[in-house]
């Protein structure tokens, strides 16, 4: 008969819980007249799991490659179901719950998620900083960026259809795979929701395999890398901006607020600004032409309008521009000097001048490069 649905489980020493797991999983079988499969996906393991998955009847695939990410991807590859829920082996979800998963994913929900916040987090059953700091704020993180209804990003207990696994071509090897599991659901445009899951303190003497720091900060990075927008974009265009804006009104004249001046000193900070916005706009194009070229990220509209919008021809003109226009600053600026018998300046005065010309060949020989590497980077597009 087709299995229905194949029930994966990441393993690493887990002796002292892994028979109460797989038993509670026969029982969902059993009870709910499914033909399902459990896979260990066993990751080294050296104490006595591999012996008691055999003895009751689990599938066992060994692992070789480390990491939370890759023990996953090679149990749900190995997984012969139509439907997969993948969970914890420590005996912190309750495998005999999975039928609201289930009858998710039998109305075409791609990717099922448990919420642990909405089910329940019993005493002890998730660390203090987990539960009020790493969760909340990386689920925040995580539907500011991608625009995800997802109220629990780092739930264990998920389910997803073998097409959908697919389709989502995951990547990470380490604990970041749950992260990215969601963002390239998103990105796939895969239907998502959320059932409540119950969490439980798990059944282990040992510590848990997760770090809460380096494993928090991977899953930020990985956050981060894959929303270019946020990243680069997004500061790209507010230092640009204001930078533009508030070394225009100091190049006229100084700006007052009560006793405090700022002048000529700040004009240097903001003109500065620019250039670092410029530099974030750059590093975005890059990125998103790195990630979109090599897979990570799906082609979209926006993309096409970057070599469009922004070609050869068009930052040549830009950039030789803006360094002629440097240029001309610069001789007007020793034009002044030499009015003055090339002596002592008034550094209030030839500043203004003085620093916009420096700006501006600056700038403009940095579009000029930009646009030639720009040019290379798109030769693959066109």
């Amino acid at each position: 008969m087709q299995i229905e649905l194949s029930v994966v489980m990441p393993c690493l020493n887990e002796a002292e819980t892994l028979e109460t797991c797989i038993k509670k999983a026969n029982l969902f079988f059993s009870k709910n007249n499914i033909n399902g499969e459990i896979i260990i996906a066993d990751n080294g393991s050296t104490d006595d799991s591999i012996h008691i998955a055999k003895r009751l009847k689990a599938t066992v695939v060994n692992i070789k490659e480390k990491g939370y990410g890759s023990a996953l991807k090679g149990g749900i590859e190995a997984a012969r179901g139509t439907y997969i829920i993948m969970g914890d082996a420590d005996d912190s979800y309750d495998f005999e719950s999975l039928l609201p998963f289930l009858q998710k994913l039998r109305k075409g929900t791609d990717l099922v998620m448990g919420n642990r916040f909405k089910g329940g987090i019993k005493k002890d059953a998730m660390p203090f900083l987990h539960k009020y700091l790493g969760n909340p704020v990386l689920s925040f993180i995580g539907r500011l960026f991608y625009k995800i209804d997802i109220g629990d990003f780092h739930c264990g207990l998920r389910g997803f259809s073998k097409e959908a696994y697919k389709k989502m071509d995951l990547k990470t090897p380490g604990m970041e795979f749950a992260s990215e599991m969601i963002v390239k659901s998103k990105l796939k445009n895969l239907k998502i929701t959320e059932v409540p899951t119950v969490l439980h303190p798990d059944g282990r003497s040992r510590k848990p395999h997760l770090k809460t720091w380096s494993d928090g900060w991977r899953h930020l990075r990985f956050l981060s890398l894959y929303s270019p927008n946020w990243l680069f974009l997004y500061p790209a265009i507010c230092l640009m901006f204001l930078g533009l804006i508030s070394s225009t009104i100091l190049i006229m004249k100084p700006i007052h607020f009560g006793n405090i001046a700022f002048d000529i000193h700040t004009l240097l900070y903001t003109t500065s600004a620019i250039l670092i916005g410029f530099q974030f706009f750059v590093f975005y194009c890059m990125t998103k032409i790195y990630a979109v070229e090599n897979d990570l990220l799906p082609k979209s509209n926006r993309y096409d309008k970057l070599f469009k919008y922004i070609n050869l021809e068009r930052g040549l003109i830009l950039g030789i521009g803006m360094f002629l226009f440097g240029i001309s600053l610069s001789y007007y600026g020793v034009s002044i000097w030499k009015h003055s018998g090339f002596g002592n300046l008034n550094p209030t005065n030839t500043l203004r001048v003085v620093i916009p010309a420096v700006f501006t060949m600056l700038l403009g020989v940095q579009v000029v490069l930009f646009s030639l590497f720009f040019s290379i980077l798109g030769l693959k597009n066109k």
